[in-house]
């Protein structure tokens, strides 16, 4: 089997959420499910997934009784999926037509666990990408506590190795949180090194607001990964150092 299980959370995305869907249903990669999570919308998001699940039924409809967070709206839909793979998608970013199938034959034919991307950037309100990320040809457990190296929108890990993994209950980081996870089960996490996914910078952008960054990486550390203060404290010198370092080095402006 080698169904892939997308999920995507979604709040107020009626701005943006069909060109989501779109790029699903013009994958070349035909065996998915694609799970979408509403996470209590108040503009018309639920209506237009309606639209879609009736017209297809690979595409799922989960409404959530209250505002719970990316995380957990994820997990719910991990909880629910039916795929080999997991493969993740915010509702405001889309993938190049190619992405699944490209990305499925690397995991089958190397026998890897756990895969990602290059991706594009995108501006909010615009439709032409402004840069490259050149993510590192692997990472492991050690390198990901640098920093997260790995965008969610390119991220898929095997159930088959792996089984199914959760993300913790926070609201910020917690992708990241669970691909640490992730690599102390595997002994890296390979990248497919072509640009598939296109990530849409918007106004509540964590990498906008670098205290908020802070806050929650040391929160990473020092609570979800049970370090010492003192030594979460100096992991983040340490996140600082790595982080501007590859927002440098990553970034190719086309």
């Amino acid at each position: 089997m080698t169904k892939v299980s997308i999920i995507t959370p979604s709040y107020n995305s009626s701005k943006y959420v069909e060109e989501c869907i779109n790029s699903v249903i013009n994958q070349t990669f035909s065996d998915w499910e694609h799970i979408l999570i509403d996470d209590c919308s108040k503009d018309g998001s639920v209506e237009i997934i309606k639209k879609y699940v009736k017209e297809d039924h690979r595409f799922k409809l989960i409404q959530l009784d209250k505002n719970s967070g990316a995380g957990i709206a994820r997990n719910r839909g991990i909880e629910l999926s039916s795929g080999r793979f997991v493969a993740f998608l915010d509702c405001d970013d889309y993938w190049h037509s190619q992405k699944l199938e490209k990305q499925i034959e690397f995991m089958i034919n190397n026998n890897y666990a756990f895969t990602y991307t290059d991706y594009y950037i995108i501006n909010k309100n615009e439709k032409n990408p402004q840069y490259q990320i050149k993510a590192p040809e692997k990472v492991n457990y050690k390198k990901m506590l640098n920093n997260d190296y790995i965008g969610c929108l390119t991220a898929i890990y095997d159930t088959n190795f792996l089984g199914k993994n959760y993300m913790p209950d926070i609201r910020k980081r917690q992708d990241w949180v669970l691909w640490i996870n992730i690599l102390e089960k595997v002994d890296y996490a390979y990248c497919f090194q072509e640009p598939l996914a296109y990530y849409r910078i918007g106004d509540e952008s964590l990498s906008k607001n670098k205290l908020k960054l802070l806050k929650h990486n040391f929160n990473v550390y020092h609570k979800e990964l049970k370090i010492s203060f003192l030594v979460s404290a100096l992991m983040m010198i340490n996140f600082l150092f790595h982080y501007f370092k590859y927002k440098k080095t990553s970034k190719i402006k086309l």
